[in-house]
Protein backbone atom coordinates (compact mmCIF):
# COMPACT_ATOMS: atom_id res chain seq x y z
CA UNK A 1 0.00 0.00 0.00
CA UNK A 2 2.24 2.74 -1.24
CA UNK A 3 5.53 1.15 -2.31
CA UNK A 4 6.61 0.51 -5.89
CA UNK A 5 10.39 0.67 -5.65
CA UNK A 6 12.37 -2.45 -4.81
CA UNK A 7 15.42 -0.46 -3.72
CA UNK A 8 13.70 1.40 -0.89
CA UNK A 9 10.79 3.52 0.20
CA UNK A 10 11.55 6.53 -1.98
CA UNK A 11 8.80 9.01 -2.80
CA UNK A 12 7.11 8.15 -6.08
CA UNK A 13 4.42 9.48 -8.33
CA UNK A 14 1.16 7.56 -8.31
CA UNK A 15 0.12 5.58 -11.34
CA UNK A 16 -3.18 6.20 -13.10
CA UNK A 17 -5.20 3.34 -14.49
CA UNK A 18 -8.89 3.10 -15.22
CA UNK A 19 -11.43 0.48 -14.24
CA UNK A 20 -12.31 -1.55 -17.30
CA UNK A 21 -15.91 -2.19 -16.32
CA UNK A 22 -19.02 -0.11 -16.95
CA UNK A 23 -17.67 3.40 -16.38
CA UNK A 24 -17.78 6.82 -17.96
CA UNK A 25 -14.09 7.47 -17.48
CA UNK A 26 -13.78 8.83 -20.98
CA UNK A 27 -16.57 11.38 -20.70
CA UNK A 28 -16.09 12.49 -24.24
CA UNK A 29 -16.64 9.01 -25.69
CA UNK A 30 -19.93 8.14 -27.33
CA UNK A 31 -21.45 6.25 -30.20
CA UNK A 32 -20.78 8.92 -32.80
CA UNK A 33 -17.89 11.34 -32.85
CA UNK A 34 -17.65 11.65 -29.10
CA UNK A 35 -21.10 13.23 -28.62
CA UNK A 36 -21.76 11.50 -25.31
CA UNK A 37 -21.15 13.83 -22.39
CA UNK A 38 -22.48 13.84 -18.85
CA UNK A 39 -21.93 17.52 -18.01
CA UNK A 40 -19.14 16.64 -15.56
CA UNK A 41 -15.60 17.09 -16.84
CA UNK A 42 -12.38 15.83 -15.37
CA UNK A 43 -10.40 18.56 -13.70
CA UNK A 44 -6.64 18.83 -13.80
CA UNK A 45 -6.39 17.14 -10.44
CA UNK A 46 -8.12 14.03 -11.76
CA UNK A 47 -5.39 13.33 -14.31
CA UNK A 48 -2.20 14.64 -12.67
CA UNK A 49 -0.78 12.88 -9.61
CA UNK A 50 1.04 14.90 -6.97
CA UNK A 51 3.28 13.79 -4.14
CA UNK A 52 1.61 15.95 -1.51
CA UNK A 53 -2.05 15.41 -0.75
CA UNK A 54 -2.27 18.88 0.76
CA UNK A 55 -1.84 20.33 -2.74
CA UNK A 56 -5.02 18.54 -3.82
CA UNK A 57 -6.99 19.70 -0.79
CA UNK A 58 -6.01 23.32 -1.35
CA UNK A 59 -6.60 23.30 -5.10
CA UNK A 60 -9.95 24.73 -6.18
CA UNK A 61 -11.60 22.26 -8.51
CA UNK A 62 -14.09 23.71 -10.95
CA UNK A 63 -16.59 21.31 -12.48
CA UNK A 64 -19.72 21.76 -14.50
CA UNK A 65 -23.09 21.86 -12.76
CA UNK A 66 -24.08 18.61 -11.10
CA UNK A 67 -27.29 17.01 -12.37
CA UNK A 68 -29.56 14.24 -11.20
CA UNK A 69 -29.79 11.09 -13.30
CA UNK A 70 -33.24 12.07 -14.48
CA UNK A 71 -31.89 15.41 -15.67
CA UNK A 72 -29.02 13.65 -17.44
CA UNK A 73 -31.47 11.45 -19.35
CA UNK A 74 -33.66 14.41 -20.24
CA UNK A 75 -30.74 16.26 -21.82
CA UNK A 76 -30.46 15.73 -25.58
CA UNK A 77 -33.31 13.23 -25.41
CA UNK A 78 -34.01 13.80 -29.11
CA UNK A 79 -30.52 12.53 -29.99
CA UNK A 80 -31.12 8.80 -30.42
CA UNK A 81 -27.46 7.72 -30.37
CA UNK A 82 -26.70 9.80 -27.28
CA UNK A 83 -29.80 8.48 -25.51
CA UNK A 84 -28.71 4.88 -26.19
CA UNK A 85 -25.20 5.63 -24.95
CA UNK A 86 -26.53 7.05 -21.67
CA UNK A 87 -28.84 4.09 -21.18
CA UNK A 88 -25.93 1.71 -21.80
CA UNK A 89 -23.82 3.58 -19.24
CA UNK A 90 -26.53 3.53 -16.59
CA UNK A 91 -27.50 -0.07 -17.26
CA UNK A 92 -30.22 -1.36 -14.95
CA UNK A 93 -30.24 1.64 -12.61
CA UNK A 94 -33.66 2.29 -11.06
CA UNK A 95 -34.09 5.94 -12.03
CA UNK A 96 -37.23 6.24 -9.93
CA UNK A 97 -35.22 5.30 -6.84
CA UNK A 98 -32.11 7.45 -7.32
CA UNK A 99 -32.94 9.91 -10.08
CA UNK A 100 -33.68 12.89 -7.80
CA UNK A 101 -30.48 12.62 -5.73
CA UNK A 102 -27.59 14.96 -6.58
CA UNK A 103 -24.84 13.62 -4.32
CA UNK A 104 -23.30 10.24 -5.20
CA UNK A 105 -22.44 7.79 -2.44
CA UNK A 106 -19.52 5.35 -2.52
CA UNK A 107 -19.15 2.60 0.06
CA UNK A 108 -15.92 0.62 0.27
CA UNK A 109 -17.03 -2.94 0.95
CA UNK A 110 -13.74 -4.84 1.26
CA UNK A 111 -9.98 -4.41 1.14
CA UNK A 112 -7.42 -7.16 0.56
CA UNK A 113 -3.70 -7.54 -0.13
CA UNK A 114 -2.85 -10.12 -2.79
CA UNK A 115 0.60 -11.66 -3.10
CA UNK A 116 1.59 -14.73 -5.11
CA UNK A 117 2.38 -17.83 -3.08
CA UNK A 118 0.31 -16.93 -0.03
CA UNK A 119 -3.29 -16.46 1.03
CA UNK A 120 -4.88 -13.07 0.52
CA UNK A 121 -4.75 -10.75 3.52
CA UNK A 122 -8.27 -9.42 4.13
CA UNK A 123 -8.24 -6.12 5.98
CA UNK A 124 -11.18 -5.29 8.25
CA UNK A 125 -12.47 -1.77 7.57
CA UNK A 126 -12.85 0.07 10.87
CA UNK A 127 -15.92 2.24 11.37
CA UNK A 128 -13.90 5.16 12.68
CA UNK A 129 -11.19 4.87 10.04
CA UNK A 130 -8.41 4.14 12.53
CA UNK A 131 -7.54 0.45 13.06
CA UNK A 132 -6.29 -0.31 16.53
CA UNK A 133 -2.70 -1.50 16.64
CA UNK A 134 -0.84 -2.99 13.70
CA UNK A 135 -3.16 -3.38 10.68
CA UNK A 136 -0.99 -5.80 8.64
CA UNK A 137 2.56 -7.02 7.99
CA UNK A 138 4.37 -7.23 4.65
CA UNK A 139 7.46 -9.22 3.78
CA UNK A 140 10.43 -7.19 2.59
CA UNK A 141 11.06 -7.40 -1.16
CA UNK A 142 7.66 -8.95 -1.80
CA UNK A 143 5.36 -8.21 -4.73
CA UNK A 144 1.77 -7.44 -3.86
CA UNK A 145 -1.43 -5.76 -5.06
CA UNK A 146 -4.22 -4.01 -3.21
CA UNK A 147 -7.69 -5.10 -4.28
CA UNK A 148 -10.96 -3.55 -3.15
CA UNK A 149 -14.66 -3.75 -3.88
CA UNK A 150 -17.04 -0.80 -3.65
CA UNK A 151 -20.61 0.14 -4.37
CA UNK A 152 -21.93 3.34 -5.97
CA UNK A 153 -25.41 4.65 -5.24
CA UNK A 154 -27.59 7.77 -5.77
CA UNK A 155 -25.71 9.33 -8.70
CA UNK A 156 -22.68 9.07 -10.96
CA UNK A 157 -19.38 9.49 -9.09
CA UNK A 158 -16.84 11.42 -11.15
CA UNK A 159 -13.08 10.90 -10.93
CA UNK A 160 -12.92 8.44 -8.05
CA UNK A 161 -9.34 8.00 -6.93
CA UNK A 162 -7.23 6.36 -4.24
CA UNK A 163 -4.45 8.30 -2.50
CA UNK A 164 -1.88 6.92 -0.10
CA UNK A 165 0.85 8.58 1.98
CA UNK A 166 3.41 6.67 4.04
CA UNK A 167 5.73 7.85 6.82
CA UNK A 168 8.56 6.22 8.76
CA UNK A 169 9.90 7.84 11.93
CA UNK A 170 7.97 10.98 11.02
CA UNK A 171 9.47 11.33 7.53
CA UNK A 172 7.31 10.90 4.43
CA UNK A 173 8.80 8.07 2.38
CA UNK A 174 6.09 7.48 -0.21
CA UNK A 175 3.13 9.26 -1.78
CA UNK A 176 0.96 7.80 -4.53
CA UNK A 177 -2.33 8.28 -6.30
CA UNK A 178 -4.40 5.95 -8.45
CA UNK A 179 -7.16 7.23 -10.70
CA UNK A 180 -9.91 4.61 -10.57
CA UNK A 181 -12.51 6.16 -12.86
CA UNK A 182 -16.08 7.42 -13.15
CA UNK A 183 -18.89 5.06 -12.21
CA UNK A 184 -22.66 4.94 -12.45
CA UNK A 185 -24.80 3.72 -9.54
CA UNK A 186 -25.79 0.06 -9.62
CA UNK A 187 -26.85 -2.72 -7.29
CA UNK A 188 -23.77 -4.83 -8.08
CA UNK A 189 -20.42 -3.91 -6.57
CA UNK A 190 -17.35 -2.88 -8.56
CA UNK A 191 -13.94 -4.52 -8.10
CA UNK A 192 -10.66 -2.72 -8.69
CA UNK A 193 -7.14 -4.10 -8.46
CA UNK A 194 -4.19 -1.76 -8.04
CA UNK A 195 -0.95 -2.08 -10.03
CA UNK A 196 1.64 -4.40 -8.55
CA UNK A 197 4.07 -2.87 -6.08
CA UNK A 198 7.23 -4.12 -4.35
CA UNK A 199 8.04 -3.55 -0.70
CA UNK A 200 11.50 -2.15 0.07
CA UNK A 201 14.10 -4.52 1.48
CA UNK A 202 17.14 -4.36 3.68
CA UNK A 203 17.86 -3.58 7.29
CA UNK A 204 16.86 0.07 7.06
CA UNK A 205 13.59 -0.75 5.29
CA UNK A 206 12.34 -3.03 8.05
CA UNK A 207 10.26 -1.62 10.84
CA UNK A 208 6.96 0.10 11.52
CA UNK A 209 5.33 2.59 9.14
CA UNK A 210 2.32 4.86 9.49
CA UNK A 211 0.06 5.63 6.55
CA UNK A 212 -3.07 7.47 5.48
CA UNK A 213 -5.24 6.15 2.64
CA UNK A 214 -8.22 7.97 1.14
CA UNK A 215 -10.91 7.38 -1.47
CA UNK A 216 -11.98 10.75 -2.91
CA UNK A 217 -13.70 12.07 -6.03
CA UNK A 218 -13.21 15.09 -8.30
CA UNK A 219 -15.03 17.31 -5.82
CA UNK A 220 -12.55 16.18 -3.14
CA UNK A 221 -15.42 14.48 -1.31
CA UNK A 222 -13.85 11.81 0.87
CA UNK A 223 -15.74 8.52 1.08
CA UNK A 224 -13.25 6.72 3.32
CA UNK A 225 -10.09 7.76 5.17
CA UNK A 226 -7.99 5.18 7.00
CA UNK A 227 -5.07 6.04 9.29
CA UNK A 228 -3.06 2.97 10.21
CA UNK A 229 0.30 1.39 10.98
CA UNK A 230 1.96 -1.62 9.36
CA UNK A 231 5.25 -3.49 9.55
CA UNK A 232 7.78 -4.60 6.98
CA UNK A 233 9.67 -7.67 8.22
CA UNK A 234 12.00 -10.38 6.94
CA UNK A 235 9.07 -12.75 6.48
CA UNK A 236 5.27 -12.80 6.42
CA UNK A 237 3.79 -12.96 9.90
Amino acid sequence: MGFDDEEGAAATEGSETHHAGKTATDEESGDEGGKGTLSRYKSESSIAATEDEDDDEDRKIELGPQCTLKEQLEKDKDDESLRRWKEQLLGSVDINAVGETLEPEVKILSLAIKSAGRDDIFLPIPEGGNPKGLWFTLKEGSRYRLMFTFQVSNNIVSGLKYTNNVWKTGIKVDSSKEMIGTFSPQAESYTHEMPEEVTPSGMFARGTYSARSKFVDDDNKCYLEINYTFDIRKDWQ
